[in-house]
């Protein structure tokens, strides 16, 4: 095996980067609540309601 080739098999991906910070997760779950209340009873508000609970996960 070539010196080149054993080098490309020991190259590894570069880990990709965060597309939100931790700051943006609380700022997009404030603007979650506030639709929340604007939906009330409609069926779609379970999904934004979710929603909400997994990013409070995560922050």
């Amino acid at each position: 095996m070539s010196k080149e080739a054993e080098e490309e098999k020991t190259v590894q991906p570069e880990r990709s980067r965060a597309v939100f910070s931790q700051q943006d997760f609380e700022l997009i779950r404030v603007a979650i609540a506030h639709y929340l209340q604007e939906l009330k009873d409609k069926p779609e508000a379970v999904k934004y309601s979710n929603l909400y609970h997994r990013l409070g996960r995560i922050s």
